[in-house]
């Protein structure tokens, strides 16, 4: 003899088991939550590097300004020590800098020049990989028909080219590159993908020469 009582129950139990989901719920958050942590560390990591390029954007403008603004008689004159007009550009880096919580890696001034061209190099104090690279051209030149021609990140003058020496602009040309320590790509790696990214950010800018 069939018990259907006991049957009814076997199939209802069957039954709440079939509708029971949660084990399909927890692959799927498991698969998902690599995806789930590559995309907020990219959200956080990007927006850092867009936040602290708009910074070394500003900064390369005003010291390109400050010292574009001072009379150029300061770079014939004979000395040991840099121009006022590249230490005031260098100080206005390195204030604002410090005055936005950004190590300065603890640099300063170099007063070896090569032509026109400042470069202060530092990697310590706690930087991050990559350090910290300032250069500052005096005598950047470039030609009027090129004239919203970005400069590059090392500051080299552009070539006048053909016609007349009248078409050359004098300025001032500001660089600045600083360490990024990127976690995206380390996130990505742990996923099998693999991100190159560069291990600096930087931010040019020129200034014509008002005296």
């Amino acid at each position: 003899m069939i018990d259907f009582t006991n049957l009814r129950c076997h199939l209802s139990g069957m039954a709440r088991f079939g509708r029971d989901d949660r084990g399909a719920q927890i692959v799927e958050f498991a698969v998902s939550l690599p995806l789930l942590v590559l995309f907020v560390v990219g959200i956080f990591d990007f927006s850092n590097a867009f936040t602290l390029k708009q910074k070394l954007t500003n900064i390369a403008r005003d010291a390109a300004r400050v010292a574009a603004g001072e009379p150029a008689s300061d770079l014939q004159s004979p000395s040991t020590s840099a121009p006022a007009s590249v230490m005031d550009a260098f100080q206005d880096i390195d204030n604002y800098l410090l005055a936005n919580n950004i190590n300065d890696c603890g640099i300063g001034l170099s007063n070896a020049p090569v032509g026109m061209t400042w470069t202060s190099i530092a990697a310590g104090n706690g930087c991050p990989p990559g350090g910290l690279t300032i250069i500052i051209n005096r005598g950047y030149y470039f030609a009027a028909s090129v004239a919203t021609q970005p400069a590059s990140t090392n500051c080299q003058s552009l070539p006048l080219g053909g016609g007349p020496t009248g078409t050359a602009i004098i300025g001032t040309c500001v660089s600045i590159r600083y360490g990024y320590p990127w976690r995206f790509g380390r996130v990505a790696s742990l996923l099998g993908a693999n991100t190159t990214l560069s291990s600096t950010i930087s931010a040019t800018a020129v200034s014509m020469n008002e005296n």
